[in-house]
């Protein structure tokens, strides 16, 4: 089972001071996330001059976070988010993106968004993988009409909602869209506040894949805070480890 690290979103230290933000900050977290058991992270890129760690998808950006992270950690499997709040137009994002010299493992594209199609196929072009983004089951349609599946590395489920009963039926809608549309990929399954925690049993029932980190929540499952993305990957290593049986890392 796949444990992936999200580890900033578009937070700020005023929410949690470990949130990491600067290309140095973001490589020790995917650093430590990994040796903590993740096998995969997803960050969002912060700006590194100008408005202080404001999200971006500048190239310049893009770039020192990347090898900045890959210097800390050769090897690992880094995904970056491509949300349309970052560059609201889509004829820009594309413009933007296509400007990147420096590329991720792979790419988050939210195919409720505008210009998602684009983005896949330009990621597909330069051998970038695509994890497919859906909110509920409109985006899940538009990705199954889009007729990309087959070549993205996985499918993201992420429910909005943050009552557990109306976040699974959205679970429920967009696992019928994808299986009215035949499609059957590896799927990461997660929740958001209220529903992080919880829905990481639904995860593991279903056999899915985890996401967990402070980009989802800041709290324990007990409810206090977490210290840091580390301490978060750890808790949810434990448990996938306790449904599977296996004993707990020492």
């Amino acid at each position: 089972m796949l444990i992936k690290a999200a580890i900033n979103g578009g937070r700020t230290k005023a929410e949690h001071t470990a949130v990491p933000v600067s290309p140095e900050e973001q490589a020790a977290a995917v650093r430590d996330c990994l040796q903590a058991g993740a096998g995969a992270i997803h960050l969002h890129v912060r700006t590194t001059s100008g408005e202080p760690y404001k999200e971006s998808l500048d190239p310049e950006d893009v770039a020192q976070t990347l090898l900045a992270v890959r210097a800390h950690a050769p090897g690992a499997s880094i995904g970056v988010s491509t949300g349309a709040w970052i560059i609201p137009d889509p004829a820009e994002r594309l413009q933007v993106l296509t400007a990147w010299k420096v590329q991720p493992d792979f790419a988050s594209v939210n195919f409720g968004e505008d210009g998602a199609v684009e983005l896949a196929k330009l990621f597909f072009s330069r051998g970038v993988a695509v994890e497919a983004g859906l909110i509920d089951s409109a985006s899940a349609r538009a990705f199954v009409a889009s007729g990309l599946a087959a070549n993205c590395l996985r499918v993201l489920i992420e429910p909005q909602e943050q009552q557990m009963k109306q976040a699974l039926e959205t679970v429920r809608t967009i696992e019928e869209a994808l299986k009215s549309g035949g499609i059957n990929r590896p799927t990461v399954l997660h929740g958001t506040e209220a529903t992080a925690w919880p829905m990481l049993d639904e995860v593991m029932a279903r056999g899915y894949d985890v996401r967990i980190g402070l980009e989802d929540t800041l709290v324990m499952p007990d409810g206090r805070i977490a210290k840091d993305n580390v301490e978060l990957v750890t808790e949810a290593v434990r448990l996938v480890r306790k449904r599977a049986g296996a004993s707990p890392p020492s």
